[in-house]
């Protein structure tokens, strides 16, 4: 996969590029519900006001009685005479105008009722007014209409000012929350600074645990898996360390063998001594080649890219050919080296193939070192009656699925019961008997990571004859199971 380019995306910009888009679709929203609610608050104050200086118009034509058409115009241009309040009026009785703007209309749209008055939307001289007209009878004569109107600039301009007087705590609100969304989010991502300090403290030496007591529980399942990882790397490291000063220890004693054996050909006196010394030089050298291969099957049996090579193998064509080449050391230490048909709790139909998912090459090996180790601890007195049995056959567990099982005994001494709990540990030998025949105490420990490598199990039972009998089970391939 390529890499990315470019920085790497930013969680604290992330998170408030995120939260700014609600806040401000809040903001516009908050803005416009407050604008409409100004402004209906401003028409219902207008209409108010309309309404009561026509009202008072109204009461001062009933007050004047006779002298009606002499007091009204008067007061009317009193009341109406402000520019600011852009206020218009007319004084009528529908056929002659007493006082003020001559074609004020008598009727609109918008029509709504407000106590005495009427109001109603209309236009005058250009300009949309607002209008509120209230009926003035008088005691001798036509009835006086008195209309006051109001231009919607001016109400425009006091629903601004509602706005302003509503919006700026709003505003300041939303500015007071943003700041304090700043800073929650910088706090709360905190203990992500402090976790990548933590990490950054972290040595090959020392991978200590990250604390969590302050942790956040959002955030706590990433340092739990980092704290996990940290364990893993922890027992890794530690095995690795531990394999490599069982290693240089073991290496130790074969190399200064062979050190010790070269020094003692290079000063002989005879070549008796001399032919002892490189014989044992020559020992030397093959234990210490014998562990150098064990050391190197042991790094192929971890992990890592070998679960990516496996392929399909047969084990019995494997387990038969692996044997095979074994044939002739067995013959020479007089030992019978034979692959034998299934038991009856284990049956296979003849010729069946048992096809597993594994490393051909590391599978060889299990076989190998299984039968090293037998042909190494049959007594040597046993002679022409020492016996290796290598057995494949489907094995049932008592589950729907079957197993290949993999099994190698042989009539030897077998294995102590105080002993098989270090069985399968690296650099256990179990009687000495693996030092004089080139042994490390790693034949067992690489059968065993193999195998778990191959997701099987392998474990130590006594044979039919009272020798040792290492039992495999290998998980059969998809195609195989049925």
């Amino acid at each position: 996969m390529p890499a990315r380019s470019g920085p790497a995306p930013s969680l604290r910009r992330s998170l408030l590029r995120r939260l700014a888009v609600p806040f401000s679709l809040l903001a516009l929203a908050s803005g416009l519900i407050a604008f409409g609610l100004a402004l209906q608050y401003t028409e219902r104050v207008v209409d108010r006001s309309l309404s009561d200086l026509a009202t008072a118009i109204a009461q001062e034509v009933h007050v004047s009685g006779d002298r009606a058409d002499e007091t009204v115009p008067s007061l009317a241009e009193a009341m109406f005479s402000d520019p600011v309040e852009q206020l218009v009026y007319r004084v009528s009785d529908g056929q002659i105008e007493l006082a003020g703007s001559a074609g004020l209309p008598l009727e609109g749209t918008d029509v709504r009722r407000m106590d005495r008055a009427t109001l109603f939307d209309a236009t005058f001289e250009g300009n949309s007014v607002r209008v509120a007209q209230v009926l003035a009878p008088r005691v001798n004569g036509r009835p006086l209409i008195i209309e006051v109107g109001q231009r919607f600039g001016r109400r425009y301009r006091l629903a601004a000012e509602f706005l302003t007087a509503i919006m700026m705590p709003l505003v300041i609100l939303l500015l007071v929350g943003s700041i304090i969304v700043w800073r929650v989010v910088n706090q709360q991502l905190g203990p992500l600074g402090v976790l990548a300090d933590s990490l950054n403290q972290q040595t090959h030496n020392s991978l200590e645990q990250v604390d969590e007591t302050y942790v956040p529980s959002e955030i706590r399942p990433l340092t739990s898996a980092v704290n996990g990882l940290l364990e893993r790397l922890n027992l890794a490291l530690d095995a690795q360390r531990k394999f490599i000063a069982d290693a240089a220890h073991q290496l130790r004693t074969p190399l200064t063998a062979i050190k010790l054996h070269a020094e003692q050909a290079f000063h002989a006196r005879d070549d008796v001594a001399q032919r002892a010394a490189i014989n044992e030089l020559r020992a030397s050298a093959d234990r210490a080649v014998r562990l150098s291969n064990q050391l190197l099957s042991l790094a192929r049996a971890e992990p890592g890219e070998q679960t990516a090579r496996f392929v399909s193998v047969d084990l019995v064509e494997l387990a038969f050919e692996t044997g095979a080449e074994w044939v002739p050391r067995a013959i020479a230490r007089h030992i019978d080296l034979g692959f034998a048909e299934s038991n009856a709790t284990h049956s296979r139909p003849a010729g069946e193939r048992m096809i597993v998912n594994g490393n051909p090459v590391l599978l060889s090996e299990v076989l190998a070192n299984l039968i090293d180790n037998a042909l190494k601890y049959v007594p040597p007195y046993r002679v022409n009656d020492g016996r290796i049995t290598i057995m494949v056959s489907r094995y049932f567990d008592g589950t729907d699925t079957p197993l290949a099982e993999l099994v190698v005994e042989d009539n030897g001494p077998g294995v102590p019961p105080a002993m098989r709990a270090e069985l399968f540990k690296r650099f256990f030998r179990g009687d000495g008997h693996g030092e004089s025949d080139g042994g490390a105490g790693l034949g067992l420990a690489i059968v065993r990571d193999i195998v778990v490598l191959h997701g099987g199990t392998i474990h130590y039972e006594d044979g039919s004859g009272g020798g040792s009998r290492f039992v495999i089970h290998l998980p059969l391939a998809p195609d195989q199971k049925s």
